[in-house]
């Protein structure tokens, strides 16, 4: 094998693909929807997911209900790794250089519409945050711009070997395709039923199980939470009530807003569509109105509530209330109240209605027991009760309600030009060893399971050059933290870090992870050194020749050599940005 990277844009394109198969920077997924479902696939094919099913955690975890074993996931997930958006752990990179990646082939209008690093803000809820000084870029300039990558789960893995972290961690997309693995090997739910979601700002899945299930960072939220008006609920919102869908991944495929060409199955989508969209929406209810008031502050104001203690009516504040769930395990639905007001303090009460609040017992009198009501049904009732509220108040209640009944989700158009292909078959029933074989003897005939190959690094059965591309022009961290260092001096500290690769087998590390992690083999850290002296001299040439279990970097006259264990004959030159990998005998 013998090739460079001067290619026609057709060509630059695959190879920017190819190569973002390993650095898989938001942006990237972004650009190359097709590479979102390969991360999970790739994870699913890692030993340490599978290593999770011998945890004590999960004993038994097989005969338990759909709900038992997403909530174990959940908390070996929240116990086991942190959300990460450090903008030091993958180093930054600037618009100019990422626009001038991309523009032969995407529309770069179409991009600032929708990234936020390149100027999407989202709706009003979004007007008021300085999206850069949100995610602390304000003190660059504003051309800067961080990397972000998504973390394989190796990596995630790996931040416990960084300063300051006893566990592993990850950024959003990260979590979002390790939650994505995780029901598919622990919980065994089919892959058929696991959608991943992109917005502009977020990463989330939606798992068609039941009435459904949305993950959000490392938790979950149920339909019951999506409506429980609390706080955790409310950031599980924000991305479907107030961003665009960008993308939607499945096994079958993906669907993006930006392209006309969609490669998800169409009834899958259909049923996705409507599945989400009955997980949004729900009748009002008691409950639901109390969580309403709970989600919206400024309401909760104009309610009272009526108890009868020792044949006494008494009344108290519904904001007095929402006080005391704060410190208490009880909360206001009809189920715990009585111990609720159990714990409030007698002198909060009142003998008379307060003036010009709204009893809330009334307004739950307008309920049926075993159904809720319409919107309309309960405006047409409630205004029975409404007593002094102003009708512009009652206007704005009631459009803040239905907002909260009803998130209708922005997803891509359906009027696509469907594109169908062969994907993976695998099944929870199937073991890691039969999943790999499935993928592998795929990659032929299916660009779903080849990007797979590459998002895994299985490198003995793919093409160097998007590795070795990648390696060379997106991996900062490690060239910021050692330039001014020689040569010398930085194949000093790579001999002196531990020889333990990140990965199994013949897969390999990136130099940023190396560095990062601070360990890798000998063929890893010397892609590394390689990696530093493009950096440091922009028109050097280098080869690496790999045999016999050691990795020699040449470099002028001098030479660095490595021990390796990964099990590989090659020759790698690099010249500037000119790449050539060649096979030894």
């Amino acid at each position: 094998m013998n090739r460079e990277t001067s290619l026609s844009p057709a060509g630059k394109r695959q190879m920017e693909k190819y190569s973002s198969a390993f650095t898989l920077s938001d942006m990237e997924i972004f650009i190359f929807p097709d590479l979102f479902y390969p991360l999970v696939l790739a994870n699913i094919m890692s030993p340490l997911i599978w290593k999770w099913r011998d945890d004590p955690w999960f004993e038994g975890i097989d005969k338990k209900g759909f709900n038992y074993k997403v909530n174990r996931i959940k908390q070996y997930i929240i116990d086991n790794y942190v959300f990460n958006l450090d903008l030091a752990t993958w180093g930054m990179t600037t618009k100019t250089k990422e626009i001038e990646r991309f523009s032969d082939f995407f529309d770069i209008a179409a991009l600032r519409q929708s990234n936020a690093l390149f100027g999407y803000e989202g709706d009003k809820y979004y007007f008021d945050i300085d999206i850069r000084r949100h995610f602390g870029l304000d003190k660059f300039s504003s051309d800067v711009i961080p990397y972000w990558k998504t973390e394989t789960v190796e990596a995630m893995n790996a931040f416990r070997y960084r300063d300051n972290y006893t566990t592993g961690a990850g950024e959003c997309v990260s979590l979002s395709a390790l939650y994505a693995a995780a029901m598919f090997i622990v919980g065994k739910i089919p892959l058929e039923k696991i959608f991943l979601i992109a917005t502009p700002l977020h990463s989330q899945n939606f798992i068609t199980e039941k009435e459904g299930l949305i993950t959000n960072n490392r938790r979950i939220v149920t339909k019951n939470m999506w409506f429980n008006g609390t706080s955790l609920s409310e950031k599980a919102r924000r991305a479907l009530e107030n961003e665009k869908v960008t993308i939607v991944s499945h096994i079958s495929g993906h669907i993006h807003t930006v392209y006309d060409e969609a490669s998800i199955d169409p009834e899958a989508y259909r049923m996705f569509s409507e599945k989400l969209r009955e997980f949004l929406r729900t009748n009002i209810s008691d409950l639901v109105f109390i969580n309403f008031l709970r989600f919206k502050n400024k309401y909760k104001t104009h309610f009272q509530y009526m108890c009868e203690c020792s044949g006494i009516k008494k009344y108290i504040s519904l904001e007095k209330m929402f006080e005391y769930e704060h410190i208490s395990k009880y909360n206001l639905s009809k189920e715990s109240r009585d111990r609720l007001v159990k714990e409030i303090e007698g002198d909060e009460f009142q003998l008379s209605p307060i003036s010009g609040k709204i009893i809330l017992n009334d307004i739950e009198g307008i309920f049926c027991e075993d159904r809720g009501c319409s919107l309309e049904e309960f405006r047409a009732n409630f205004n029975n009760y409404a007593g002094g509220m102003s009708d512009a108040l009652l206007d704005e209640m009631f459009s803040d309600l239905e907002k909260f009944t009803i998130t209708e989700p922005r997803l891509p158009d359906s009027e696509k030009s469907y594109i169908s292909g062969l994907t993976p078959s695998i099944s929870p029933e199937n073991s890691r060893e039969e999943i790999i074989r499935s993928v592998t003897d795929l990659r032929d005939k299916s660009e779903m399971a080849l990007l797979t190959m590459y998002v895994y690094r299985q490198m003995d059965l793919i093409d160097w050059i998007p590795y070795i591309k990648a390696s060379m022009e997106r991996n900062p961290v490690c060239f910021s933290d050692l330039e001014n260092m020689l040569v010398d001096e930085v194949y000093g500290i790579l001999k002196k870090l531990p020889d333990e690769s990140i990965y199994d087998g013949n897969r390999l590390a990136l130099p940023d992870e190396v560095w990062n992690f601070r360990r890798g083999d000998g063929l890893e850290k010397a892609v590394l050194l390689a990696d530093f002296i493009v950096m440091k001299y922009p028109e050097s040439s280098l080869q690496i020749e790999i045999s016999d279990k050691r990795a020699v970097l040449r470099y002028r006259t001098e030479e660095y050599p490595f021990s390796t264990s990964k099990e590989f004959r090659k020759l790698i030159s690099v010249s500037g940005k000119v790449y050539s990998v060649q096979d030894l005998p």
